[in-house]
């Protein structure tokens, strides 16, 4: 996509199941966007899309970050005008960033090639690691690190030159990769810096009470691989929650601060923040256009009941990464266990989600044809689709050409947080990176994708007493629904994988 100016658009409510379509008119089983957020607000400025991306400045993570493992982390990167970069991970034992285990010092060169041909909006880039190094903030750090290299043959070799633990010295600066000496246990650690071969980057201005709006950029890197062992060898088609410029970012962010000024030697310890019970009620919506990974964009509006534990949700698909060309969208229901804490997890609660019915409707001639060229038994037959008319699937249990596939059931992590501003967030599981479902608990997610932003509602807490605990908010912005801000939303939030392939 050339560099572009995409106006915003408020993420649009579903009014029912069988009402109209956007353009069309009442009755016949279409749906109906609501109007009433189609309009940009008056004091949103546009998004641009810098292409090719102009890395140059420091760039920091705006919270505690979580990978599969899971890994607690916290990123600030450095790009120079001559593709040099220096970039620090700081990493944690607990999942609010208060506890430093250790952090890796990485330098080394990037470059940007071309305009990607898999991932549109994205840019392809080059890079060489020239110096990883490693500083241990703990022993416990140190003993979780060498156990992780004591699992493998060459791991092992490369445990040997750290230090015991009864020998370790805070501050000392451990060699994992040299160019210059050809030494590199980055492999056996599980660490790359495959991020760097996609990119991302946007600009928008964030409005302020009193003052003037306020330049916001963004950095997408490509995202991380969610099974440990294939990380060495994957190439991104999706991108991790942004980076923001430490120069300009979105206000407030008492992490960018704190993480800005951090170094190997001194690592940014959070402010702390208070665990939330999960209240599921209400509706949470996509805050934007999402990324996944496979080349796929899409909005996502879900509506959770708590009274009866039930769920239904909507997937809007798009083909192009500003969410302006609608390919199909599917309704999907059923509902979802008790929660209970996760022991693997800390913060997180673990529930379990069945669907059981589900809708499809085709938005482009495209995807009708492909309907209906379908076997009759598989999702409606020849001829029994048409152009933005919503047909039911559960009959045929699901539609394998798109594949949906019912009933379904998988093992989920949930997760909310309160941003800055007091807005309610929903963490919900990553995806796996392979495309394949966490249908047993030993596939249940172990990190998170970006946060749903909670359009109204709030009900009874899932898991836990509210009891001295900071009560969520809805958002308070103008109309019934969030704007499609830029936030940090990537894939699909809930992501079954009835929807395996989409």
């Amino acid at each position: 996509m050339p560099t572009a100016m995409l106006p915003y658009a408020c993420v649009l409510v579903l009014l029912g199941a069988r009402t109209t379509e956007a353009t069309g008119t009442a009755g016949g089983g279409r749906l109906h966007w609501e109007p009433r957020c189609q309009q940009p607000a008056p004091s949103r400025a546009p998004v641009t899309v810098l292409l090719p991306p102009r890395l140059n400045g420091p760039w920091v993570s705006t919270g505690c970050e979580v990978r599969p493992g899971p890994e607690f982390l916290t990123r600030s990167y450095t790009f120079y005008p001559n593709r040099l970069f220096r970039a620090y991970q700081f990493y944690y034992r607990d999942p609010f960033c208060r506890e430093p285990a250790h952090s890796l010092l990485i330098k080394g060169k990037v470059r940007l090639r071309r305009a990607s041909w898999v991932t549109r909006g994205a840019t392809e880039a080059d890079y060489h690691l020239h110096k990883v190094g490693i500083v241990f903030h703990s022993r416990h750090g140190l003993l979780d690190v060498t156990g992780s290299l004591n699992q493998t043959r060459v791991g092992q070799d490369c445990a040997r030159r750290l230090p015991p633990a009864r020998a370790w010295l805070p501050g000392a600066l451990y060699e994992l990769l040299s160019a210059r000496a050809k030494q590199d246990c980055t492999e056996a650690l599980g660490f790359t810096m495959h991020e760097l071969s996609l990119v991302r980057m946007l600009r928008h201005l964030q409005p302020q009470a009193r003052a003037g709006p306020r330049l916001v950029e963004e950095l997408y890197l490509g995202d991380i691989h969610t099974d440990r062992g294939e990380r060495w060898h994957y190439r991104p088609t999706g991108y991790q929650r942004p980076l923001q410029s430490a120069l300009h970012h979105a206000r407030p962010c008492p992490a960018c601060s704190l993480i800005a000024r951090s170094d190997e030697h001194h690592p940014p310890v959070l402010p702390p923040q208070a665990a939330l019970p999960l209240r599921l009620g209400g509706r949470w919506v996509s805050p934007g256009c999402e990324v996944r990974p496979a080349v796929l964009f899409l909005t996502r509006l879900f509506t959770f009941h708590g009274h009866n534990r039930s769920w239904e949700g909507y997937y809007r698909h798009f083909s192009d990464p500003a969410c302006r060309q609608p390919t199909f969208t599917v309704y999907a229901a059923g509902h979802y266990t008790r929660g209970r804490p996760s022991s693997k997890v800390l913060g997180g609660t673990e529930l379990v989600f069945q669907v059981t019915r589900a809708r499809v409707t085709p938005m482009d001639q495209v995807t009708t044809a492909m309907l209906n060229f379908s076997e009759p038994s598989s999702c409606g037959g020849p001829g029994a689709w048409s152009l933005g008319t919503e047909r039911d699937v559960t009959a045929t249990n699901g539609c394998l050409p798109l594949g949906i596939r019912l009933p379904h059931v998988e093992y989920e992590l949930f997760k909310m947080e309160l941003d800055p501003l007091g807005q309610s967030l929903l963490f919900i599981g990553q995806r796996p990176t392979d495309g394949s479902s966490p249908d047993t608990p030993e596939k249940r997610p172990t990190s998170y994708q970006a946060p749903l932003v909670l359009c109204d509602g709030v009900a009874e807490a899932v898991s836990g007493p509210l009891q001295h605990r900071p009560q969520p908010k809805p958002f308070r912005g103008w109309g019934p629904c969030p704007p499609a801000a830029p936030l940090p939303v990537l894939p699909l939030a809930l992501g079954l994988a009835f929807l395996k392939g989409l």
